[in-house]
């Protein structure tokens, strides 16, 4: 007697014996990678828009009014922005009566108060009157592209240093922290120098 045989048990031929991951952890997956590249492109730009600026430093100059209180109440009342320049640290030991500001791409604004009146400060120089204060400009010699322009008509004199092509507004933004500061006075330009004398006519020949 034949005894019954039990019926084998069978796989279906196109069942998947891969594990299946949820499709939320592979959403996840895919997301996480693209989230950390944003991450690095936004970091990136927010880098470029507030580099991290060395401290200015800034050699000394003659300003015997440097420590008086009008340069102090100038300096203690000076904006933190001139136009796209932001204020900067300077390094030690800073001088008195100077400040600084800072662009993106590291240029520099330089004030000095209590500066002692420039020597090519004479009764005939032109000035430019900005928001009530009168300025006297000197180029930058050859090579240097600037211009130190003094504020003429207060106590003490102050100097600003503007790097050429930026325009009208760090001078009005100074003009205005000068004005709020220091009271306006007449100027006080040195003599205009004597022409210089004629050269001697040459001896007549024998």
């Amino acid at each position: 007697m034949t005894e019954p045989t039990q019926p084998e048990t069978s796989r279906p031929e196109d069942e998947d014996l891969t594990p299946r991951r949820s499709p939320a952890l592979i959403a996840a997956a895919v997301a996480l990678p693209v989230m950390l590249v944003v991450g690095i492109v936004v970091a990136a730009v927010v880098a470029g828009r507030n580099p991290v600026l060395e401290p200015v430093a800034l050699g000394t100059v003659p300003a015997a009014a440097a420590g008086s209180p009008e340069c102090a109440a100038l300096t203690g009342s000076l904006p933190e922005q001139i136009g796209d320049f932001t204020r900067a640290e300077l390094v030690d030991p800073a001088p008195e009566g100077a400040a600084a500001w800072q662009s993106v791409d590291a240029q520099e604004i330089v004030l000095r108060c209590g500066v002692d009146r420039p020597a090519e400060f004479n009764a005939a120089s032109a000035l430019q009157v900005i928001d009530g204060v009168q300025w006297f400009e000197i180029p930058g010699d050859e090579g240097i592209d600037a211009s130190t322009w003094f504020a003429v008509d207060r106590a003490v004199y102050v100097a600003l240093t503007v790097p050429h092509g930026l325009g009208p507004t760090p001078l009005q933004d100074a003009s205005t922290a000068v004005a709020a500061a220091l009271e306006s006075q007449p100027i006080d330009p040195a003599a205009v120098p004597a022409p210089p004398a004629p050269a001697p006519a040459p001896a007549p020949a024998p």
